[in-house]
């Protein structure tokens, strides 16, 4: 999810990286706790308001999994989910940074344990329209929540989007459930009744999936290309879910949350469809558009090429829109990226000026100054300025690519990288790439 070329919050982002570590002491003292600041992630800018819920059908790991954020109804005073939606994900973080877990859980608590996702949870969707669908897939070490800055601004816009939580072993923490035996079950009913009902089904029995490492020795190519394949299927097992609710049918949601799914019968327009992702989210976009063509463009963000088999480069005939941060991206991953210009099928690439890989998630928006730029999560240039750049520049294209009858249009001048903190095509030597 988030990471540099020598220094890791998130992600590691490219073979052989060394993880920044962490000085908790600069840490803590370099933030003084969102819940103090002020500091939050931004909410969208589209005439929406946006609800979110959580989707998950099938409870095993072949199950599908995601967040969904969409157009609601207009509404005060209602719930707005935490950004880290409970300890384990703060465990799973501590443990790809090979950290401490219970000195993490407390610091990553008073930093971001009153953060919220400025979307209301569970709330009513805003029928009457056909909206465009967005497939988002997170970075490595990340999880669903960590893009609610962009998943938020797409639903604001008019875009039905799904946030998928990648169960490749990719992720910092994720959760499926097992079935208990009667005797389990019967042994633990008094306690389950203090359990919130829409989160844990009585028959079934949580289980937690944490980030895979490396293993001494162990190739990394093979087993990221094993989880880039398999984080495409999930993106089109997204992608059949949502055209089975859209279609009317009805889904069973293991979460058990209070949204009515049946709401959104006939509410997407499956014409206009799209994949979009940040680093290894970003090779997945090129995954997922290889492997099914509902997909009609891909918005690809600081694309982390290392886990793609370059033999499917000539399957992909969609659009992509690559947008890259001025500090991460390095001469043989802009080589590849380059293998994939087309002199008929539109790729477009941009670079933000004063950005880091960490520009894309929302941790940008959630440190101080100094912090921020100690742990690679902040770039030169303001993290608001940076966002609007990228969200408007994604709607330009997807407006262009999804046929959108739209006003987006007016940012057409972005994809072409037309602005004063945009670099047309990437800011990689070409002498350099080309090696």
């Amino acid at each position: 999810m988030l990471c540099g070329q020598r220094h890791c919050l998130v992600q590691s982002s490219c073979p052989n990286r060394v993880r920044h570590k962490w000085s908790w002491a600069a840490l803590a003292m370099g933030n003084s706790g969102s819940q103090n600041t002020g500091m939050r992630i931004p909410p969208g800018n589209g005439p929406h308001q946006v609800g979110c819920t959580d989707l998950m059908v099938g409870h095993t790991t072949q199950g599908t999994f995601f967040r969904l954020y969409y157009p609601c109804n207009p509404s005060e005073g209602l719930e707005r989910p935490d950004w880290i939606p409970s300890k384990e994900y703060f465990n799973g973080l501590a443990d790809f940074m090979k950290i401490n877990r219970t000195l993490s859980e407390r610091i990553f608590n008073y930093l971001f344990g009153a953060c919220k996702i400025p979307a209301v949870w569970n709330a009513s969707f805003k029928q009457g329209a056909k909206y465009p669908v967005v497939v988002f897939s997170h970075g490595l070490g990340a999880f669903r929540t960590l893009y609610s800055a962009i998943c938020c601004e797409l639903a604001s816009q008019g875009f039905i989007v799904a946030a998928v939580e990648h169960r490749d072993e990719s992720s910092s923490a994720t959760f499926y459930f097992t079935e208990k035996s009667e005797e389990e079950q019967q042994k633990e009913q008094p306690s389950c009744r203090s359990r919130p009902p829409s989160l844990i089904p009585p028959h079934l029995q949580q289980q937690w999936m944490y980030y895979r490492a490396l293993k001494p020795g162990e190739s990394e190519f093979p087993l990221r290309n094993r989880q880039v394949k398999q984080r495409g299927d999930e993106c089109v097992r997204a992608l059949d879910l949502l055209i089975e609710i859209n279609s009317g049918n009805n889904v069973e949601n293991v979460l058990r949350t209070q949204f009515d799914f049946t709401t959104l019968e006939n509410s997407m327009d499956l014409c206009k469809i799209a994949i979009m992702g940040h680093s290894f989210g970003g090779a997945t976009v090129i995954e997922g558009l290889c492997k099914d063509g509902r997909f009609k463009c891909g918005v690809a963000l600081d694309t982390w090429m290392f886990p793609i088999d370059e033999e499917i480069f000539p399957r992909v005939k969609q659009p992509i829109f690559f947008i890259n941060s001025e500090k991460f991206q390095w001469g043989g991953n802009i080589a590849r990226i380059r293998k994939l210009d087309s002199a008929y099928i539109p790729r477009k690439m941009i670079t933000i000026r004063g950005t880091v890989h960490q520009s894309f998630p929302d941790f940008t928006f959630l440190t101080g100054h100094w912090l921020g730029k100690l742990l690679k999560l902040k770039g030169d240039l303001d993290p608001y300025i940076a966002m609007d750049l990228c969200n408007r520049a994604s709607l330009a294209f997807l407006q262009r690519h999804l046929s959108l009858d739209r006003e987006f249009n007016q940012w057409d001048p972005l994809i072409d990288g037309k602005d004063e903190n945009l670099i047309p095509g990437t800011n990689v030597r070409e002498l350099q790439a080309s090696i």
